[in-house]
């Protein structure tokens, strides 16, 4: 699983490729987080207002927008997709 993480003025973008055959697992994961249900070792959800997850086949999009003057730590982003990556991956 490759990443690329994408600032705006709005939150973050998240590119995820290269699924290793782990998409609906990976999708699962990411569905939960959008749904406040997220497992992740990281207080930066608390900062986000809303979260959208998007297949487009062989892709896997994730939308992160952050609450008002908040700010989303893209270090504590990436140290989630790893905590996710090696979950699913078990």
């Amino acid at each position: 699983m490759k990443s690329k993480i994408t600032t705006n003025k709005n939150g973050i973008d998240i590119n995820i490729t290269e699924l290793e055959g782990r998409q609906e697992e990976l999708l699962e994961a990411f569905q939960e987080c959008s749904e406040g249900r997220c497992t992740c070792p990281t207080q930066e959800y608390q900062k986000v207002e809303m979260m959208s997850v998007i297949d487009i086949g062989g892709t896997i999009q994730l939308s992160i927008k952050s609450k008002a003057n908040e700010v989303i730590d893209t270090k504590e982003i990436e140290k989630c997709l790893e905590y996710t990556k090696n979950k699913v991956s078990k």
